[in-house]
C-alpha cells in the first residue's frame, strides 16, 4: 500500500533552514526602519469579516472579485476572508480600541497575506507584506516620510535598480470629472478594450487605466490625464510634495497611469518598480486614504500608508547580489568522547550560552572524526573538544574551524577570551569577570 506524500498548497511556500536567514536578515531590517521613523508594530488576525474588504477595497476589483479566500464560518454562518492586505484591518484595529483618540497614530505590521492567484516567481497565494500607515495626518509631510524611509530603507539593503513612480488622483470630485472624460475616450476605442476592461467600462473605468495588458499599454497611454483635472488643493498638496521629496535628493516619474487597484487610495498614490524581476516589477506601493476610516465606520481621519512585497524584496535582494545574509552559523560546536566528557560538555555548552555565544551540542555519540564533520557543516567558527584528556586537566581544547591559527588546550576563561579576540566585540558578552565560567 503506496502511503499518500503531502506537500505544501501549490502558492505557499515553505522556508527553509538556508533560506531563513535571509529573512531574517529582511525582517531586521524592516523593523529597525520603522522604528527609526517613529511607527510602533502592530499585529492584526488573519481572518476578517468579509465585508471589511468588499467595502474597502471595492466592489469592482480583481482581489474582491477573483482572488479572496472566503468561506462561511460554519458555527454562526458568518462570511469570513483570509486577508488579501492589511490597511483595512489596520483601520479596523485602530476604531475598535479607539488608537485616535490619543491623537494621530504611526503603525506599521509584517505577516501573510493571501490571495488566490495564479502562481508565479514574485507572487504567491501566501505572500508576506510589510507596510506602514500614517492616521490622522492630512500634510504631504507623513507622504514624503513614507517615501523616504522606503528608498533608505533600499539604500540599507544595497538595491540599486529601483526607480519611485508618482501620481496624484485628487478628490472625488476630481475623480467624477475625469471618470466623464476618460468614459468619452474609452468607448470611442472600446474595439481595443480586452474583456476585463469593457466589464470594467460603465462600472469602474479608472481601473482599466491599472491594467497590464501589454496590448492596451498605447490606448491607455494616450487617454486623458487625471492631473488635468485635479482641484487647486490637490495640486498644491502633490506640488509640496515634491518639493519635499526632490529636498530629500530623490529622483521619481510622474506616472499619470498610476492609480494603484484598490479603491480606497485618493491623492498621492505611488509605487517603487525595478526592471530585474520581469512581470512582477512593483515591490513597493501606497498613497493616500483620507475616506477610509469614515467610511469604516470612524469619524472622518485622513490616513497615509504603505506595503511592500517581502518575497519579491527577497528576489530583487538576489537579482542584485546583495542576498549574502550572515550564514556563518554557530560560534562554537562542542565535541565530546566518553561519559563523563559528555556530561561535561553539556555544562560547558550552557556556560557559553551564558556568556552571550551561540553554541550547538553534539548528541548521538560518533567518532571525533564524524562529529567535527558535523562542525563543518553547520559552519561553526569554532570547535569546543572535552575528552579525557581534557578533564583530566579541567580544560578544554580549542580548535578554529574558519579562521587561521593553531589548535590549543586552555580553561574555559581562557577560551572565552580568545573567541571574544576573534570577533572583535568583547562588549558583546560583557565584563568578564562578572560572569560564570569554569576554569
Amino acid at each position: 500500500m503506496n502511503m499518500q506524500k503531502f506537500q505544501a498548497v501549490r502558492g505557499m511556500n515553505d522556508v527553509l533552514p538556508e533560506q531563513s536567514a535571509t529573512w531574517a536578515r529582511l525582517e531586521t531590517f524592516l523593523k529597525q526602519g520603522m522604528q527609526q521613523y517613529g511607527y510602533q508594530e502592530i499585529r492584526t488576525p488573519i481572518l476578517e469579516s468579509t465585508d471589511l474588504f468588499v467595502r474597502s477595497i471595492g466592489e469592482v476589483t480583481d482581489i474582491v472579485e477573483k482572488e479572496m479566500y472566503t468561506f462561511v464560518d460554519s458555527l454562526n454562518g458568518e462570511s469570513l476572508t483570509l486577508r488579501p492586505e492589511a490597511t483595512a484591518a489596520c483601520v479596523r484595529l485602530a476604531i475598535q480600541h479607539h488608537l485616535l483618540y490619543n491623537g494621530p497614530q504611526r503603525l506599521w505590521y509584517m505577516g501573510p497575506m493571501f490571495r488566490h492567484e495564479r502562481p508565479q516567481k514574485g507572487r504567491y497565494r501566501q505572500f508576506h507584506q510589510c507596510g506602514a500607515e500614517a492616521l490622522g495626518f492630512s500634510g504631504p509631510d507623513v507622504d514624503a516620510e513614507m517615501i523616504v524611509m522606503t528608498a533608505r530603507l533600499w539604500e540599507r539593503l544595497g538595491l540599486t535598480d529601483v526607480r519611485l513612480e508618482l501620481n496624484s488622483i485628487g478628490d472625488q470630485a476630481a475623480r467624477q470629472r475625469h471618470r466623464q472624460r476618460l468614459l468619452a475616450y474609452l468607448q470611442v476605442h472600446q474595439e481595443q478594450l480586452d474583456d476585463d476592461s469593457r466589464r470594467r467600462l460603465h462600472t469602474n473605468p479608472l481601473r482599466i487605466l491599472d491594467s497590464k495588458n501589454p496590448q492596451m499599454a498605447a490606448l491607455v497611454e494616450d487617454a486623458p490625464r487625471l492631473l488635468d483635472d485635479l482641484d487647486d488643493n490637490s495640486l498644491q498638496h502633490f506640488d509640496a510634495l515634491q518639493t519635499l521629496l526632490k529636498k530629500a535628493g530623490l529622483s521619481f516619474h510622474i506616472n499619470h497611469r498610476l492609480v494603484r487597484g484598490l479603491d480606497y487610495y485618493n491623492a498621492t498614490v505611488f509605487e517603487w518598480t525595478t526592471t530585474l524581476l520581469g512581470a512582477q516589477s512593483t515591490i513597493c506601493g501606497g498613497g493616500r486614504y483620507d475616506t477610509l476610516i469614515e467610511q469604516l465606520g470612524g469619524k472622518p481621519t485622513p490616513a497615509c500608508g504603505f506595503a511592500m512585497g517581502m518575497e519579491r524584496l527577497l528576489a530583487l535582494m538576489e537579482a542584485s547580489q546583495q542576498h549574502t545574509a550572515d550564514l556563518t552559523g554557530p560560534d562554537v560546536y562542542v565535541i565530546h568522547q566518553g561519559e563523563q566528557a559528555a556530561i561535561e560538555a553539556f555544562v560547558q555548552a550552557d556556560v557559553l550560552r551564558q556568556n552571550g555565544l551561540n553554541v550547538v551540542l553534539h548528541c548521538g555519540g560518533g567518532a571525533f572524526k564524524q562529529q567535527f564533520k558535523r562542525a563543518d557543516a553547520c559552519r561553526a567558527a569554532w570547535a569546543l573538544i572535552v575528552g579525557e584528556e581534557e578533564l583530566s586537566q579541567q580544560r578544554v581544547t580549542l580548535k578554529p574551524l574558519r579562521g587561521q591559527g593553531p589548535q590549543s588546550t586552555v580553561t574555559m576563561q581562557q577560551a572565552l577570551a580568545l573567541i571574544r579576540q576573534e570577533q572583535h566585540s568583547p562588549q558583546f558578552f560583557g565584563n568578564l569577570e562578572d560572569t560564570h565560567v569554569r576554569s
